[in-house]
């Protein structure tokens, strides 16, 4: 069954971002020129998904007005003459059809796609963590679906990370199935060091099936006293249900400053608005060093 459906949980506190996500939420952050969160969308759409569902709290109405029409500030722009500006305001409308459910409670990400289970429905469904930006040639999610509707089973996308942070992700016990394609059969969530599976870390991107649902409706909370998605998702490897991807590109964790300010400058130097400019201040400031 094709993917066509996409759960962004974005409900978090932002607390690895204040002051600024205090009022701002991270996923609403400027990257350049537009928010975090549409770089996330617009990975989405370019990989076939139709309806996303944006799973929010009670202080992130923001993404609800961005991701609409502005009717007042598209006649200023028209009657400007600013045609660049208004199609770019109207583009953020008309990316996909995009829907919100709130978390009530933070009750961890496991709980936060459980929200998703109406939305869904009896298909399997994309996640990208509203934190987490892909830089890819194809998109990372669609190397996900690839995997996903060949084996008719629930994916993971990996990377390798190092010991000095390994603990901070889930990561995996795996045995090779086909080029950057594994079994998985058992997974952790944050393990120390001495504990760890391997340094293949679980990074942002999933496709999963609807009986996940079931499994996240009678989880009991695990690390952090939380619903983690990890704990749920080792359930299906017993039966040979979860695989993972390595998949090829760069991931950003925007929710962090350095990774934020990774991708910003990664992304302005390529922007045709910026990129001379910003690589011709760059050497001036490494010259003044």
């Amino acid at each position: 069954m094709k993917v066509r459906k996409a759960v962004i949980p974005a409900a978090g506190l932002g607390t690895r971002m204040l002051p600024a996500t205090k009022t701002v939420p991270k996923e609403m952050l400027p990257m350049v020129d537009k928010p975090v969160l549409q770089y996330i969308i617009e990975e989405a759409v370019e990989a076939g998904i139709e309806d996303i569902l944006i799973v929010t709290n009670r202080a992130k109405s923001a993404m609800d007005d961005y991701f609409d029409y502005y009717p007042e500030l598209e006649h200023r722009l028209e009657a400007a003459g600013k045609e660049k500006e208004l199609e770019e305001v109207k583009r953020a409308a008309d990316l996909a059809n995009i829907f919100y459910v709130r978390q009530k409670e933070t009750k961890g990400l496991g709980h936060a796609i459980w929200r998703a289970r109406r939305f869904v429905g009896d298909a399997p469904f994309a996640v990208l963590l509203g934190d987490d930006i892909m830089r890819s040639p194809k998109p990372v999610i669609g190397q996900l679906i690839d995997a996903a509707e060949a084996y008719d089973a629930s994916v993971i996308g990996v990377q390798q990370v190092s010991d000095e942070v390994v603990s901070k992700y889930g990561v995996i016990k795996a045995r090779p199935l086909a080029d950057r394609l594994f079994a998985v059969e058992d997974m952790q969530e944050k393990p120390t060091l001495a504990e760890k599976f391997s340094n293949y870390a679980v990074l942002g991107r999933y496709v999963l099936r609807p009986d996940v649902f079931d499994i996240l409706e009678n989880q009991t909370p695990g690390y952090g006293g939380e619903i983690q998605l990890t704990d749920g998702l080792k359930k299906l490897c017993p039966e040979n249900k979860l695989l993972a991807v390595e998949f090829e590109g760069r991931r950003y964790d925007t929710g962090n400053l350095k990774g934020f300010l990774e991708a910003t400058i990664d992304y302005a130097l390529d922007h045709p608005e910026t990129g001379a400019w910003l690589k011709e201040f760059i050497r001036e400031k490494a010259r003044g060093l």
